[in-house]
This record gives structure tokens, sequence and C-alpha cells, in this order.
């Protein structure tokens, strides 16, 4: 199920986002995600964010600012399941337009995405990492 997050959920969010970001990109140090764990959480609120839920569990989540995903983030266990494409289907169907940066070595990201229709729109440098990154729009 699909519902928007509430205040309770915020924990729970908060470790999806910092454990499938440090699984995800090996590339990155790990103290690189945790150090940027605390302001994370403090935006979460602040920001347009889904949760999956299955048999009481968020398994994963969505965040947008307006048309911008800051990202889609399934726990382990529960990837590879539909999730993350369910919760993207969710927000294309409320917004004509979307966009979202994307490590350039998280290949299964980037795959997952043109498969949704997404497109590459320009590669640039992550300033923080210096990690190659993608800018990908999808349009209805």
């Amino acid at each position: 199920m699909i519902r928007k997050m509430e205040k309770e959920d915020l924990a729970r969010v908060s470790q999806i986002w910092l454990d499938t970001n440090i699984k995800a990109h090996d590339f990155i140090p790990a103290q690189y995600w945790e150090k940027n764990y605390e302001p994370v959480r403090e935006m979460l609120p602040q920001a347009e964010v889904y949760v999956w839920e299955e048999n009481g569990q968020i398994q994963g989540f969505v965040g947008l600012y307006e048309d911008y995903i800051a990202g889609i983030f399934v726990m382990e266990q529960a990837q590879s399941r539909g999730i993350g494409g369910q919760l993207l289907d969710h927000i294309k169907a409320e917004k004509p337009h979307l966009s979202l940066k994307v490590y350039q070595k998280n290949t299964r990201a980037v795959k997952f995405y043109k498969r949704e229709g997404f497109q590459i729109e320009m590669e640039s440098a992550d300033q923080e990492t210096g990690e190659k990154e993608y800018t990908m729009e999808w349009h209805s």
C-alpha cells in the first residue's frame, strides 16, 4: 500500500535511506552517508514523501521536491519486487514531468529509470563526492 509519510514513520524512512545509500553506492565511503543522515532526517518532513507499507512495515519510499525526485529507496530484502516501479507510477500519475539525478556508477538505478521512460539529459559531476552523475527526465 502506498500512502503519505507520517511523523511516526520518520525513523524507519531515515534508516532505509541510510542503509540503501550505503549499499547502492559502494563507490562512495559510508561515512559520507552517515555524515548526511541527520540533515536528511531533518529535511524529510519538508519533502513530499510516499511510503510503501506491507504488513504494517515500511519497505520503501519516494521523496519529491515539486517535480524533482530526491530518491526512491527500497530496503534490500524487498528489492526486485516491483515496489520502486509502483512508487514511481504513483507519482507519475500526479506529475506531468519528473527529473532526478543519479550516479553514473549506480548502473542498476540508471537501468531502472531508463526502463521507466526517463532519458539522460545531462552529465555532470556531483560537487560533494566528485562522482559523475546523470540528470534524467520523464515527460507524460
